[in-house]
């Protein structure tokens, strides 16, 4: 008689578990975008269906400009987080291993494993300082640290590309005599591409959605879309709030379905 393999579906109390999860992760998403369709400004009244909202939103001056900033803020951060890991993950995986090793895959991986408050109240206190030194100021102080956060976002899928790809082309191109640069730019980018993109969208989302590092970094008039809309709850949460949600929302689900069909293994 043959063994069962092991599977946690068959668990007792699996299914009702997993949907008992999934309800506490999109019932308070859905209501969201529901409540951005509301006429009535108060949460507590249900009125009738509207897009006025997202008009007003669309509209909303300080709405565009917190939305413009935030898209060069990610985009920005997004090519220099991805340069710098797409070289790090090269420096790390296309040689031997090499002692310290793990040690620079735990430094690199860093923003991840620290809480985000502590690496955000050290940019603050390094970017405070540079400001007091050099009088500079400015929005490069966000690029930077958004920069800096994104950097293991981009490099997990770009090393996991690298670790997947085989040597045989990059030995083949230098048994033609082919320079260490050739190879790169006609053999090993073209193949390491997908990670890159997916990488520079991960970075770009991670950047977009931010809000505990821009809060602590950002000056006066630099808020992004997700600050400015802490800056407005605080005031009061109307369905404006809501349609600008769901509106990032959607951006944020494209770019991750996006990242999902570049990264998924091919059969």
């Amino acid at each position: 008689m043959a063994e069962r393999r092991f599977s946690a579906t068959r668990l007792p109390g699996f299914a009702t578990i997993a949907m008992l999860a999934f309800l506490a992760l999109y019932i308070p998403i859905l209501t969201l975008v529901v409540y951005s369709f509301n006429s009535e400004v108060t949460m507590g009244n249900w009125g009738d269906l509207t897009l006025a909202w997202y008009g007003k939103a669309w509209a909303n001056a300080d709405v565009k400009d917190a939305t413009l900033r935030s898209l060069t803020i990610a985009g920005l951060a997004a090519v220099i987080s991805t340069t710098l890991a797409t070289m790090a993950a090269l420096g790390t995986t296309r040689r031997r291993a090499f002692k310290g090793q793990t040690f620079i895959y735990v430094m690199i991986n860093q923003p991840l494993m620290v809480p985000e408050i502590v690496t955000a109240v050290a940019l603050m206190i390094l970017f405070g300082l540079i400001k007091t030194v050099t009088g500079v100021h400015g929005l490069g102080y966000l690029v930077l640290a958004h920069s800096a956060f994104c950097i293991p976002f981009a490099y997990l899928p770009i090393r996991a590309r690298l670790e997947g790809m085989d040597l045989t082309l990059e030995t083949a191109a230098a048994d033609l005599y082919a320079s260490a640069w050739a190879t790169f730019r006609r053999v090993t980018l073209p193949i390491l591409m997908p990670g890159v993109i997916a990488g520079a969208m991960l970075a770009f989302v991670v950047s977009l959605d931010d809000v505990v590092i821009t809060e602590f970094v950002k000056s006066a008039g630099q808020d992004t879309l997700p600050t400015y809309m802490l800056g407005q709850m605080r005031r009061q949460l109307t369905p404006e709030i809501n349609a600008i949600s769901t509106g990032l929302l959607l951006v944020t689900v494209a770019m991750l379905t996006a990242f999902f069909l570049l990264t998924r293994k091919n059969d």
